[in-house]
């Protein structure tokens, strides 16, 4: 192809060097790399069982009608639904199936079964995590390639009943499998290996009454847990 395309030739009003899209580009490349233990794991199960990494929404929510036709929106893995703007003005209608849903990115909380509209800058989209689900966030944000268990970050979003997860390494062995369960106002969080400096994010939990096996501390998305052992027990 003769076109020459770099985030820096396309500029905004006012522009003459594409700042925007430079910090565009950068922002959501650094949230891939961080967000590379979900996705390779998701790549390994598709190698694994024939499942797409990018799902149609009927795949994962088979049993809701309305996502028969949806086709502006999917599912990223199990776990991650997106739904990309088209609009120049930043407007966008998606649906959110049934249950609790947790924006990525702002940690605001939806819940489903109903059609949305919103409006996002460049910088955001709709991007939601389902119930039941802990998305693995790693310590590199600048290469997609790196150790995904180390510094691992577990983030647990709208915990009902039980949700499990795995990080593989690069050669796709698994290298860490987790599961979290709620019963009642205690959670239960058991890891199979301890991997270096691992933590927990319970999103949108902003206090416990108490916790062993970790040591807690608040964070801007809920409650931060700085694992000591490979079995933690929260009380809400």
């Amino acid at each position: 192809m003769s076109s020459y395309r770099v985030p820096w030739l396309f500029n905004k009003e006012g522009e003459t060097d594409g700042a925007e899209s430079v910090a565009v580009a950068k922002y959501f490349s650094e949230l891939k790399c961080s967000l590379m233990p979900y996705i390779y794991e998701a790549a390994v199960t598709a190698h694994e069982k024939g499942v797409p990494v990018m799902r149609a929404m009927v795949l994962e929510f088979n049993d809701d009608f309305l996502c028969d036709d949806l086709e502006r929106q999917y599912m990223l893995g199990e776990n991650l639904l997106v739904a990309p703007v088209f609009r120049e003005n930043g407007d966008v209608d998606y649906y959110l199936p049934n249950g609790t849903w947790t924006h990525l990115l702002s940690n605001e909380v939806r819940e489903g079964g109903a059609w949305q509209k919103d409006n996002y800058d460049f910088f955001s989209l709709p991007l939601y995590a389902r119930e039941n689900s802990i998305i693995p966030f790693g310590e590199v944000n600048t290469a997609p390639d790196y150790d995904y268990a180390k510094n691992v970050t577990l983030h647990i979003f709208a915990l009902k009943s039980k949700a499990t997860a795995r990080v593989c390494d690069t050669h796709g062995n698994e290298a860490l499998k987790v599961e979290a369960i709620r019963e009642g106002n205690t959670i239960t969080v058991s890891l199979d290996t301890l991997p270096v400096g691992a933590k927990v994010i319970l999103r949108n939990i902003d206090s416990v009454k108490s916790v062993s096996g970790a040591v807690a501390y608040h964070h801007k998305f809920g409650t931060l847990l700085h694992l000591s052992d490979k079995m933690v027990v929260i009380e809400l």
